[in-house]
């Protein structure tokens, strides 16, 4: 396996992008509008993406179709979340400084969501959406809510209708319509959820503050979903019901993309693999060809073991 240099640069970082306000421009050869078919949720040519001085994302290139399910595994510090947040346009591409001839063969890089390199972000949104506790503004379950903060105080559907504006609580001075209630009660039932309707959030265990993180997501009603570690710190029959969710989005129709270390995650419904190693894609195909322990014994440096009980893989 290629051994990666992680501080290798062959781009340096500039300052000549222009941004507006609440949009999100990503470099390509074409013009802001639509460079591909919409009928391709994202596409990433040739892209580098760096933290600081030290580039975590090298020579990225990937191909996901509208409505595709798609499991991306690997180990710690492989890139996986800098590929989220530059998926969620929170990051940068690196791109060659104007006028640089340092690198003459370095294709210049490319990234558009559904078929667009030019987003409102509001709108992408709606076609798009993020269950992590790293966004701000989610209901996370990496620290338990003290009693008396806003976020704990706020009910489960309230939680829901702040997804709407991006917010953890529903401020006073934010417009909640009917149509937005009536999405927030559609969302909440289809993933099984209408009980914690009026349930406040400090009261709620991880597996249904998952349940509230994933119905915030749902209210735009997008294409695409993509899910952070979703079954962390969730007990054994949160995540059965955290799995029976996502199998009924996708026979839904809802395009999955989940970024797990846990085999036990993936629905048989996801048969593509992508597989993470030193900020590159190594691997890319079917799950009968990539979710084996050779394969994964590799990709984790340790002895992996695989069985299937069903149609559900776990390891140890």
């Amino acid at each position: 396996m290629e051994t990666l240099d992680p501080m290798v640069n062959p781009f340096t970082l500039t300052k000549d992008m222009s941004v507006t306000p609440n949009q999100f421009p990503f470099p390509s050869g074409t013009s802001a509008s639509s460079s591909s078919s919409e009928d391709h949720f994202l596409e990433i040519r040739n892209v580098y993406v760096a933290l600081g001085d030290r580039v975590v994302l090298q020579d990225l290139n990937l191909s996901i179709r509208a409505g595709e399910h798609v499991a991306i595994l690997g180990p710690n510090g492989c890139g996986k979340s800098t590929l989220i947040r530059t998926m969620n346009c929170e990051l940068y591409p690196l791109i060659p400084p104007s006028g640089d001839l340092s690198q003459p063969t370095q294709p210049a890089p490319h990234i558009s969501i559904f078929g667009r390199n030019r987003w409102d972000l509001t709108e992408l949104r709606k076609r798009f959406g993020i269950v992590s506790d790293s966004l701000a503004g989610a209901v996370s379950n990496r620290a338990p809510d003290s009693a008396g903060s806003t976020a704990a105080k706020t009910t489960g559907r309230d939680a829901v209708l702040a997804g709407f504006f991006s917010a953890s609580t529903l401020w006073p001075n934010l417009h909640v319509t009917d149509e937005m209630r009536e999405r927030a009660d559609e969302a909440l039932a289809r993933i099984h959820a209408t009980k914690l309707a009026g349930q406040r959030i400090g009261e709620m265990s991880a597996g249904e503050k998952r349940r509230i993180q994933i119905a915030r997501a749902l209210v735009h009603r997008p294409r695409q979903l993509l899910l952070d570690e979703p079954s962390n710190a969730l007990d054994l029959a949160a995540q059965r019901n955290l799995r029976e969710s996502m199998r009924t989005l996708m026979r839904d129709g809802v395009g999955l993309i989940l970024v797990t270390h846990h085999l036990a995650d993936i629905p048989p419904e996801i048969d593509r693999v992508l597989l993470m190693k030193q900020g590159r894609i190594i691997a890319d195909g079917p799950r009968a060809e990539l979710l084996t322990g050779p394969v994964l014994s590799e990709l984790f440096q340790t002895e992996v073991r695989i069985g299937m009980d069903d149609v559900w893989l776990h390891s140890w």
